[in-house]
């Protein structure tokens, strides 16, 4: 489940990195919305991203602490 929200994550990132991209080579027109839903898409994905990885971290050291106690 950590992994999928790392997952989207990225592709969120990657979209709010790629629409701009698209939009500056005249692809995709600059719209008010589609700038404003590519920030968004972004900070979406960095915020998922920065869940995802505090989570990881979070059960991998509960996970330590266990360990460490069983022996």
């Amino acid at each position: 489940m950590i992994n999928r929200y790392v997952i989207i994550a990225f592709f969120l990132v990657l979209a709010g990195a790629v629409l701009p991209f698209l939009m500056v080579l005249d692809i995709l027109p600059s719209t008010f919305f589609l700038s404003f839903l590519a920030f968004g898409v972004s900070t979406a994905g960095i915020f998922l991203g920065v869940i995802g990885v505090a989570t990881y971290v979070g059960e991998k050291r509960r996970e330590n602490r266990d360990d460490w106690r069983d022996s």
